[in-house]
């Protein structure tokens, strides 16, 4: 940078660069970049770093700018015109997604081949196959792919399916692959099982033949569903031998250098279908209003330390996966169940914190140390809901012990919603089963103030523990939450608008805007809808090694603490407070700190995986319950418009279908996207997104999951009136891909 002349005054920090100028700049630079490099070369001051932070986030958004490393990013690589890419799942439409097989490193993630269908005739492209692909960008870090040649599978590709008179149809509904069984590769499977087959040699054209490898049990068994779900999914569910040992040896922690806080009264507090226990609470009011509360985990770090095989167990399977009828856990039983479980009457080892609040929630201080407990007692929420509600103490409580906990709790409430945090009213769906494993209803899960009570006391041990790591200048793996993309803000903002909702500018939204539009439609028809839309417009929560703050929960700095039974994230928090807080030798070790960031991508990975299985479970054991409902009608409400049909929610139980376009009068459809509907050009019929309907039930079936509805004739919306506008010319088609014009 030019000097300036003596006497001359000092001129304010240069603006930002533009996004073109910091393109050109990374497409110059060898090798990746960071924000010291771009400060440095464009003159910023350390008061620029945020909103030079904010750019470089866009870039990435956009395309612009690649990850690279830790904290790096480099310009975007372009993939050639003609490459190998390899499949890896499908899109809703059931279309291949692929990725391309050679990627330069350190070029951040590779970018999405979206594939178009085969030609007729020619199976459908599986997981794991290869091909020579025509490619044609189309977007930031997208490509549209053409098969030019089949090039052979990257390994054994696994098919998950039901054996049925030499064929597997696969429980994954999106998959159209035909696979064939020669009788000699059945390996004894008999029709009804749940299969694992691997593609055998093939000709280019007809069904494609398999060989039948495992045999995991029968369809119409009471624990298939989860079965299909654990094996859909990937998700680990054996522990190798060696960690079995390591948690079967494992013994009682001793009291030396702990805390003893076995005169507290401390208790858990969960759900009655809960299978482990690692935290307790306890608080009790202190001068001027103000509270003390105790929140007490299980001393996971203890048992499980760094390189140990519980260690690479736990970190591969990344947290516990909860099904109705099962749990993978993340840790063996032996501990799992065992030793960290914080059961009552039973002495255990723990980390804990020790909060102080003032009579407005604020918080006013806050210790962490290694205790040894004994929980005082196991209460379910509706049981503590209850002796709130009646001002009674359970067994093993004291006298006002129970009152103590919710006004702690009131006064978190207080400085929770003076904050402003997002609260989406979204029930959840628990499934029940009877004493033969099978479905006996469909519910929605209870939400009490002690389920939120348990909430707030979680959200502010979690803040203590981000603070106590920044404090203290050690390593930390937060829990952070972005502000929502602005696509993802805009299409919110027009879907909202058609309730009259609005929001405001998109640099001044903030997590109470979308409270504020929640309450606009709390007690209408459309608020299960409008909540599920507010959801899907939010960023995804992660785990990352730099703090960007949480926007759902309004904080600027979070980490998970208090689950380290069942999340991998909270054993590095407990190990990195060890560590600073000198709390003994099986803290944070310098390797593990290392590799924080691969952690961080992978245990977010595992999450979304468990995310996935869990409503995937909740969706097949629905239609299992609904099979035998087949021919009845529903209340319902559309809940997705596509070319390809509509999607409906029931009011009664939350249980999601397709309507085909196929179902519906003989019409030209045409997606509306801007006014989320599906319009008919020569009748004028036009479904909404969030129109009340009444659908008859046509398919359910519990080894894809899948439901299939109509709608009625009686319910069908009347043509548009005079002088609203038909869609414009630009909508698209339903007779193009993914859906057909009904002949």
């Amino acid at each position: 940078m030019a000097r300036r002349p003596p006497g001359t005054p000092a001129a304010g920090p240069p603006p930002l660069p533009s996004k073109e100028a910091l393109r050109r700049f990374l497409a110059e630079a060898t090798g990746r970049v960071g924000k010291t490099e771009i400060a440095r070369h464009f003159g910023l001051s350390t008061d620029q770093r945020p909103a030079l932070r904010d750019l470089i986030r866009s870039l990435k958004e956009d395309g612009s700018a690649a990850p690279a490393g830790r904290r790096g990013l480099t310009a975007p690589a372009r993939l050639p015109e003609m490459a190998v890419v390899e499949v890896f799942g499908t899109d809703p439409d059931g279309d291949p997604l692929a990725r391309p097989v050679s990627w330069p490193e350190g070029s951040g993630r590779p970018p999405l081949v979206l594939m178009r269908p085969e030609r007729p005739g020619q199976p459908a492209l599986a997981p794991g196959e290869r091909v020579l692909a025509r490619l044609k960008h189309i977007g930031a870090g997208k490509y549209e792919g053409r098969t030019f040649k089949r090039v052979g599978s990257a390994a054994p590709v696994r098919i998950l399916g039901v054996y049925e008179q030499g064929r597997i149809q696969p429980t994954d509904r999106r998959q159209r692959a035909d696979w064939t069984v020669p009788e000699e590769e059945r390996n004894g499977a008999e029709p009804g099982e749940i299969v694992l087959a691997e593609p055998l040699p093939a000709r280019a054209l007809g069904p494609r033949p398999a060989r039948v490898v495992e045999r995991l049990g029968r369809m119409d068994d009471a624990r298939a569903i989860s079965l299909i779900c654990v094996h859909a999914h990937g998700i680990p569910d054996r522990f190798p031998p060696e960690a079995l040992a390591e948690a079967e040896a494992s013994r009682a922690v001793p009291p030396t250098g702990r805390e003893d806080l076995r005169g507290v009264p401390l208790v858990t507090i969960d759900g009655e279908d809960a299978r482990d226990f690692d935290d307790a609470v306890f608080a009790a009011p202190e001068g001027d209003g103000g509270w003390r509360v105790l929140v007490a985990i299980a001393d996971v770090a203890h048992y499980v330390r760094p390189g140990s095989a519980l260690d690479r167990e736990a970190r591969e399977r990344g947290n516990s996966v909860y099904f109705p009828d099962r749990v993978v856990p993340m840790l063996p039983e032996a501990l799992s169940n065992g030793w960290c479980s914080l059961k009552p009457l039973e002495e255990r080892g723990c980390l804990f914190v020790e909060m102080r609040f003032d009579a407005s929630g604020t918080k006013t201080g806050h210790r962490f140390g290694r205790g040894l407990m004994r929980s005082a007692a196991r209460l379910t929420y509706e049981a503590a809901q209850a002796s709130i509600d009646a001002g009674t103490d359970p067994e093993g409580v004291p006298p006002g012990g129970m009152a103590a906990l919710n006004g702690a709790f009131r006064a978190l409430l207080a400085a929770r919603e003076k904050r402003g945090t997002l609260d989406l009213e979204l029930p959840e769906r628990r499934v029940l089963l009877d004493d033969a494993g099978r479905v006996a209803a469909v519910v929605p899960r209870a939400r009490l103030d002690a389920h939120r009570l348990i909430e707030e006391f979680m959200v502010a041990a979690n803040v203590c523990a981000a603070e106590e790591l920044e404090r203290r200048h050690q390593p930390c793996m937060y829990r952070v939450h972005d502000q929502p993309s602005a696509e993802k803000l805009e299409g919110l903002r027009q879907f909202l608008g058609t309730f009259g909702i609005t929001l405001p500018p998109a640099g001044q939204v903030q997590p109470r805007s979308f409270s504020h539009a929640l309450e606009i439609v709390r007690g209408r028809p459309e608020e299960r809808l409008v909540n599920e839309a507010v959801l899907r417009g939010q960023a995804q929560a992660a785990y990352h090694p730099e703090n960007i703050g949480h926007f759902g929960l309004a904080l600027p700095r979070y980490a998970h603490f208090t689950s380290p039974i069942r999340r991998y994230a909270d054993l590095l928090v407990h190990r990195a407070l060890i560590s600073g807080l000198h709390l003994g030798l099986d803290g944070l070790g310098e390797s593990e700190v290392e590799r924080f960031p691969d952690t961080a991508e992978h245990i977010t990975r595992t999450e979304r995986r468990a995310a996935a299985a869990e409503r995937d479970a909740v969706d097949r054991y629905l239609a299992a319950h609904m099979a035998h409902q087949v021919g009845n009608s529903f209340d319902a409400r559309i809940s997705g418009v596509t070319r390809f049909g509509l999607f409906v929610t029931l009011e009664s139980n939350g249980a999601s279908g397709i309507v085909p376009l196929r179902s519906l009068p003989d019409d030209r459809w045409i997606e509306d996207e801007a006014g989320r509907a599906l319009a008919g050009l020569r009748t004028g019929l036009r479904f909404t997104l969030g129109q009340a309907v009444e659908a008859r039930l046509a398919e359910a079936d519990p080894r894809t999951g899948s439901l299939v509805f109509h709608l009625l004739g009686g319910v069908l919306p009347s043509p548009l009136p005079r002088g609203v506008p038909r869609p414009a010319s630009g909508g698209r088609s339903a007779s193009g891909r993914g859906a057909r014009r009904r002949s």
